[in-house]
C-alpha cells in the first residue's frame, strides 16, 4: 500500500508503527474497511471535486482528509458570509418595521391618550407570572379563569360541556370575541351603538392607576330617557320589552328585564339578559382598559359607570348558582379592582366565600394580610370566621385555633344560628351558656346582626364537614372557659362590639344585600329611608352622585316590610308573567 494513501488515511506525516505480529491484521482490517465502504480513490485525489452529501458522509466515516477539512472550512466561511448578509438585511428590515409600528402607535396615542405604565397588555401578560406581593397585585385577573366553561369542564367533564356548547354554537362571525362572557349567535351584532369609554381626565392618576369613564352619545341618551320614563310611569313591562326590541344594546333595559325574569323564576332568561348587557359593556371598553392589571379604575359616583359594577355583580350571582366558584372569585377580584378604596358593592362580603369554595386558601390569607390594615377586615364577621377556616384547611391548627377563638369572642352571635342552619345540635354547655345566648343577642347591634345573618345564609355549607365539628366544639369550650375566668380579651371585644356597629349600615352593604337578593336577609324601609331609589339598574346611588340624567322618584308604602327590592318590583309589575316576553325578539341577526 502506498505511503501517500497511508498519509491520507491517518493524516499528516506520521505513520503508524508496525508491529510484526499485528501487521497482517492491520492491513486486512484496512483493506476490509475500504472494500466494505466502496472507497473511491478518485474522490481522495481530486480535492476540488464536488461531492454529494451522501458520499461525503461515507468518506468522513472512513478517512478524515485534509482536503475535506479545507472544503468544510471554506464552506463554513461562505455560509457565515451569507448568513451575516442575511442577518444584516433582516435586522435592517426589522428596524424599518419597528419604526413604522412605533409611528403608528404614536398616532394612535395622540387620538386615544398616552397609556400609563402597567396599563399595557404586555405588562399585564408579564405580570401574570409575578408573585402577588402588593395590594393591587393580589387583585390581578387571569383570563383563563374568567371563562365559566373552563371550570364547568373540570366539574362535569368536557363531553357534557362540549355538548352544551354545540347546542349554542351558530354563526358567530358577526360577534366580537370577549373575555367576560361567551357570546351567543342570536345576539345582535356589535356596531357603534353610542356607548363608549374614554380616559377620565377629571380624576388624578397616580402610581400607575388610570381612570376611565363610560360616555353616552346623544342617540344613547335619547334611549335612556325613554327607559327612565318607562320606569317612572309604572306601566306594564311591555314598555321595557319594546325598548329592548328597538335597541338591543341598551344596558339598563337589559338589566331591568333580567330582574323581571328572575322574579318569575326564569333564571336562564335572566342570566342571558345579564350576559348580553355585560357583552355590550365590554365591547365598549377603551383600548387601554385592561381588566387584568388591577390598575384600571371607574369612579362609581358617575352615573354612567355604575352599569358595569352592577352587571358584573349580577353575573357573579348567576355564576355562583352554577357552582363556578373559581370563576366567581376572579370576577370578585375584577369588581374590587375597579374601585378598591370605596368598594361600592361591598364585594369583600362575598369574596371570602368564593375563595374558600374554590379552595384558594393561601390566596385568601395573602389578601387578608395585604388589605387588613387599610380596610379593618377582621371587624367583619365573614372575614374573621373564614380566615380561621382557611388556616384550618391548610393544616395550620395553631393559627386556626387562635383565629376561631377570636372570632367566637368578637362575634358570639354567629355560632348557634350557624350550627342550627347546618342542622347540628351543640352540646349542653354551649347551648345553655349565656355568652352564646342572651348576652350575644343584647350586645349585638342590628347592623352587626345583619352582617352575621348574611354570612350564615351564604356560607353555612362550608361548616357542614364532619371534621370541623370537633374543632368547633374544642374551641367553643376554650372560649367559655376564658369567659368564666373573666379574660380581659372577652371584655375588650364586648366593648368594641358595642361601639363599632352602631347606626345604619353603609350604602355599600345595603347595595350588596339588595343585589344579592337572599331570602334569609332582608332590608326594610327604615334601613334605607332617605337613601334614594332602589331600582334594579341603579340601587341606592351615592349621596355625591354625578348624574347626567334626572332620576325618577317613586313613592313607597312605608308600612310594607320584607325584601323591599322584590316587593317594589312585584308591586310595579304585578301582572307580569313569563308570557309577557313573547313579544321580545331574541333573534336580532336577520341575515340568516
Amino acid at each position: 500500500m502506498s505511503t501517500r494513501y497511508m498519509k491520507k488515511v491517518y493524516g499528516g506525516d506520521v505513520l503508524p508503527v508496525k508491529d510484526s505480529e499485528n501487521e497482517g491484521e492491520i492491513d486486512n482490517s484496512i483493506i476490509g474497511d475500504v472494500k466494505s465502504k466502496a472507497f473511491n480513490l478518485f474522490d481522495v485525489l481530486n480535492e476540488n471535486s464536488e461531492i454529494s452529501e451522501k458520499e461525503n458522509e461515507e468518506e468522513q466515516a472512513i478517512v478524515e482528509t485534509c482536503s475535506d477539512e479545507t472544503k468544510r472550512k471554506k464552506k463554513k466561511k461562505k455560509r457565515k458570509k451569507l448568513e451575516g448578509t442575511k442577518t444584516q438585511h433582516t435586522v435592517e428590515s426589522k428596524e424599518n418595521d419597528i419604526d413604522e409600528i412605533e409611528e403608528t402607535v404614536r398616532e394612535v396615542n395622540k387620538l386615544l391618550g398616552e397609556p400609563l405604565p402597567g396599563c399595557s397588555s404586555q405588562n399585564a401578560n408579564n405580570a401574570q407570572w409575578v408573585e402577588h406581593s402588593s395590594k393591587e397585585g393580589i387583585l390581578m385577573v387571569q383570563h383563563k379563569h374568567l371563562n365559566a366553561y373552563n371550570e364547568l369542564k373540570r366539574i362535569f367533564g368536557s363531553k357534557t360541556v362540549q355538548a352544551d356548547q354545540r347546542r349554542n354554537r351558530g354563526r358567530l362571525g358577526h360577534l366580537r370575541k370577549t373575555w367576560l362572557v361567551s357570546a351567543k349567535d342570536r345576539w345582535s351584532r356589535f356596531t357603534k351603538y353610542g356607548l363608549s369609554m374614554s380616559l377620565d381626565h377629571t380624576m388624578k392618576s397616580t402610581n400607575n392607576i388610570q381612570y376611565f369613564v363610560y360616555e353616552h352619545s346623544p342617540s344613547y341618551r335619547q334611549v335612556q330617557m325613554k327607559f327612565l320614563e318607562a320606569v317612572e310611569s309604572l306601566k306594564s313591562p311591555e314598555n321595557i320589552v319594546a325598548i329592548v326590541n328597538a335597541h338591543p344594546y341598551h344596558i339598563d333595559s337589559l338589566l331591568q328585564l333580567a330582574e323581571l325574569c328572575k322574579l318569575n323564576e326564569d333564571l336562564a332568561m335572566a342570566a342571558e339578559f345579564t350576559e348580553r348587557a355585560l357583552y355590550y359593556l365590554e365591547c365598549a371598553f377603551h383600548p387601554l382598559f385592561n381588566i387584568t392589571t388591577a390598575h384600571c379604575r371607574l369612579d362609581y359616583r358617575k352615573q354612567q359607570n355604575r352599569a358595569l359594577f352592577i352587571t358584573l355583580f349580577k353575573h357573579l350571582n348567576f355564576l355562583g348558582g352554577r357552582a363556578c366558584y373559581r370563576t366567581c372569585l376572579e370576577f370578585c377580584k375584577l369588581l374590587l379592582s375597579l374601585d378598591p378604596d370605596t368598594d361600592p358593592l361591598a364585594v369583600v362580603l362575598c369574596l371570602d366565600f368564593y375563595a374558600l369554595r374554590a379552595k384558594e386558601y393561601e390566596w385568601f390569607i395573602q389578601f387578608y394580610n395585604l388589605w387588613a390594615s387599610t380596610r379593618n377586615l377582621f371587624q367583619l364577621p365573614n372575614i374573621a370566621y373564614s380566615l380561621a377556616l382557611a388556616h384550618f384547611h391548610l393544616g395550620d391548627k395553631k393559627s386556626a385555633d387562635e383565629l376561631l377563638q377570636n372570632a367566637l369572642i368578637m362575634f358570639p352571635g354567629v355560632l348557634l344560628p350557624l350550627m342550627e342552619k347546618c342542622g347540628i345540635q351543640c352540646d349542653e354547655k354551649v347551648q345553655t351558656h349565656e355568652f352564646f345566648n342572651i348576652k350575644a343577642v343584647f350586645t349585638t347591634a342590628p347592623a352587626l346582626e345583619k352582617l352575621q345573618n348574611l354570612y350564615i345564609a351564604r356560607t353555612n355549607c362550608l361548616w357542614k364537614h364532619a371534621d370541623l365539628l370537633p374543632w368547633i366544639r374544642e374551641n367553643a369550650h376554650i372560649v367559655l372557659n376564658r369567659v368564666d375566668v373573666k379574660d380581659y380579651c372577652v371584655k375588650y371585644y364586648e366593648i368594641k362590639r358595642g361601639t363599632r356597629y352602631q347606626g345604619k349600615l353603609p350604602k355599600s352593604i345595603l347595595r350588596h344585600i339588595i343585589l344579592s337578593d337572599m331570602k334569609d336577609v332582608t332590608i326594610n324601609v327604615q334601613e334605607i329611608q332617605n337613601d334614594g331609589s332602589i331600582f334594579s339598574h341603579d340601587p341606592l346611588p351615592p349621596a355625591d352622585s354625578i348624574d347626567i340624567y334626572e332620576r325618577p322618584t317613586v313613592n313607597i308604602d312605608t308600612a310594607r316590610t320584607g325584601n323591599l327590592f322584590t316587593v317594589f318590583l312585584s308591586s310595579i309589575f304585578s301582572g307580569f308573567t313569563t308570557g309577557n316576553l313573547d313579544g321580545l325578539n331574541l333573534f336580532y341577526d336577520n341575515d340568516d
